[in-house]
């Protein structure tokens, strides 16, 4: 087989990976939460006390029905690289991290920000200005990095 072939091969998108993603609710997610958890090397947080994070995350978003059709996705991430007050989460498309991401945090998260829109301020490491793609941030407190673009 040629290289141009595997190329157009391996570009090609096939019925199954399609109905895979539809399956899972793909087309339909409108925020996506990253959840720090299950550490290789646990630094920001224990992983025993994330790992309880992570499964009420899952619980919650099944038993409010925001998995799926719901249009909310959850994944758990090895690591973020904060590495301080953690857990961190962080909420796409706002571009939103949060610090501190206990169960009860958690649940301030699914219902003000990813049911209602509205960032949890008092939980914000920082957020971007513009939906989370642009590289430019707000400082949301006085220790909170403030980070202006990526020029």
């Amino acid at each position: 087989m040629r290289t141009a072939e595997i190329v157009r091969l391996q570009a090609t998108m096939d019925d199954k990976t399609k109905k895979a993603a539809e399956a899972i609710g793909v087309p339909k997610i409108r925020r996506h939460i990253f959840l720090c958890c299950d550490q290789t090397k646990p630094r920001c947080s224990d992983k025993e006390a994330s790992l309880e994070s992570w499964d009420y995350l899952k619980k919650r978003l099944k038993e409010l029905g925001l998995t799926g059709d719901g249009g909310i996705y959850r994944t758990k991430a090895n690591c973020l690289q904060v590495c301080h007050q953690g857990p961190v989460a962080v909420v796409y498309p706002e571009g939103a991290w949060y610090h501190s991401c206990t169960p009860e945090v958690i649940d301030r998260i699914i219902h003000e920000h990813l049911l209602e829109g509205r960032p949890v301020e008092e939980y914000l490491i920082f957020k971007s200005r513009e939906k989370g793609l642009t590289g430019e941030y707000e400082q949301t407190g006085k220790d909170s990095p403030e980070r202006i673009s990526d020029d």
